[in-house]
Parts: C-alpha cells; sequence; structure tokens
C-alpha cells in the first residue's frame, strides 16, 4: 500500500462473515493467533500488525495519534477487498477499533472492545512519559536486554516499571518461547513501537467512546489488569453490552465462543 506495508494474518473455515481483529500493544498480531485460529472454525479472521509493530513498517508522523493508525488499519482492510466486517479490538488495539467504527460506522457491522483503560490525568502523564520509552539500537545491545525486561516485566507487573509488591500481577510468566517470540516482534519495530502506545495514552476515551453508534460489546477479563475501568468504558458507549469475557491470552478458545454469542445474536 502507499507508504508502507501492513502484515497480517489470517485463518478462516469459511470466506463469509470476516473478522479484522486489531491487537494490543506491543508486539504483534502474533499474541491473537490461538484467538484467530479460534475464531476461524466459523469466520474469516484477519489480524494485521498494526502501523510501526511486528512487520507493518512505512512513513509514520513524529507524534501520530490514533486516528492515523486507524487508517492505516482501514487502507489495509479496503486492500483486501473487504467492505463490511466485524471487528475486534484489545487494550491499544481497542482504541484504533473504536476509531475505526467511529470514522466508518457504515462498514462495521459490530464492535467488540476487551479492557480499555481510563486514567486519571496525573497516571496518563506518567505513563506518557515512562511507559513506552523511545528506543533505538546501540553497539553493546543494550535494546535487546531492554526489550527481555520490558516484555517480561510487562507480565509480571502493573505498571511494568513498578516492580513492588503494591504492582504485582497474579497471572504469572507466559512459556520462554511466547516471551523470545514476543521480543523478537518488539525488536523488530524497535524505533516505532512506542508510537502507538503513546497514541492510546493520548487518545480521548471519554470523548470518543460516546460517538460509537455501532453494536458494541464492552468486554474485559476478570484478570486484565484494565479491568478497573470496565464499568466506566462500558457506560460510555450508547447502547453497549457490557460483558466480562474469558481472557483471550490465556483462555482464547472460550473467549471466542462468549464473543462469538454477540457477533451472531440479531441486533
Amino acid at each position: 500500500m502507499p507508504g508502507g506495508q501492513i502484515h497480517y494474518r489470517e485463518a478462516s473455515g469459511q470466506r463469509t462473515r470476516p473478522l479484522v481483529l486489531i491487537h494490543a500493544s506491543p508486539g504483534s498480531a502474533r499474541s491473537l493467533e490461538p484467538l484467530i485460529r479460534a475464531f476461524a472454525s466459523t469466520r474469516r479472521a484477519i489480524a494485521p500488525d498494526t502501523m510501526g509493530n511486528g512487520d507493518s513498517e512505512g512513513a509514520m508522523p513524529a507524534r501520530p495519534d490514533i486516528g492515523f493508525f486507524a487508517e492505516r488499519a482501514l487502507q489495509a482492510i479496503d486492500a483486501l477487498d473487504i467492505d463490511r466486517f466485524d471487528l475486534y479490538g484489545m487494550h491499544t488495539g481497542g482504541c484504533i477499533a473504536a476509531e475505526i467504527a467511529i470514522q466508518a460506522p457504515g462498514r462495521v457491522r459490530k464492535l467488540i472492545l476487551d479492557g480499555m483503560g481510563l486514567y486519571p490525568d496525573p497516571f496518563k502523564a506518567e505513563l506518557l512519559e515512562r511507559y513506552a520509552p523511545a528506543m533505538k539500537p546501540d553497539l553493546h545491545g543494550a535494546h535487546v536486554n531492554w526489550a527481555w525486561h520490558f516484555v517480561r516485566d510487562t507480565y509480571m507487573f502493573w505498571p511494568w516499571y513498578s516492580t513492588d509488591a503494591a504492582h504485582r500481577r497474579s497471572g504469572g510468566l507466559p512459556a520462554p518461547q511466547v516471551l523470545h517470540d514476543k521480543v523478537v516482534d518488539v525488536l523488530k519495530a524497535i524505533g516505532t513501537y512506542h508510537l502507538s502506545y503513546q497514541a492510546a495514552f493520548r487518545y480521548d476515551k471519554r470523548k470518543r467512546l460516546p460517538m460509537i453508534r455501532v453494536p458494541t460489546l464492552a468486554a474485559c477479563a476478570s484478570s486484565d489488569m484494565l479491568a478497573t475501568w470496565h464499568d466506566e468504558f462500558a457506560a460510555l458507549i450508547p447502547g453497549a453490552i457490557k460483558a466480562t469475557t474469558p481472557s483471550v491470552i490465556t483462555d482464547p478458545a472460550d473467549a471466542a465462543v462468549a464473543m462469538a454469542r454477540f457477533l451472531d445474536a440479531d441486533v
């Protein structure tokens, strides 16, 4: 596509009912592969790497907003000749999916937003400063060591840089191969991985979410570190159905079943 390339994953047991899935930062749509496979038994599941992450790369502004990432995702969807589709997004991907639904409501049949944070201003400022610093390779390989600890610690603490007992997460670490794969994806995009994060932190959800006009499932797993804001983000979306769903990370098959009930219901 003009200005770069969007890498995507696809699986399908049927060539109808396309579902576009937008991954959380950091990394790539690799993190959604179990969910893609679970959905693929009943629909066409397509998951792009967001611009500047994984294997998607191209020209980017110095300070892109969520609208930029939504536009790039829509261009990729257009290139696949997909007109109308269901849409899923998690965390940063949820911000992008919400903006796609706002920009192109006639194309999004149903929307699933999975976990969104409504951070108070002081915490938002802290996240913008500390959570996703700009990185670049150096001759000592410090960026490689940093990426490993960054990815690992996101599973152990929230936020990842607060490594005390009060900020410890309860889920534990994934398998070493999962960590390795995610670190590799971050390293592929080490110079741009932070741009989608920072766009999501700046995204004014309290202003934008009430503009959604498509049927929406406001989902969140109880184990999600963003579950604190589940009630609030669901209430911002007109007519949204709020549901606590299985984790797409630890229980993707069960999560797909729960979300498919919403996608397949008559509205």
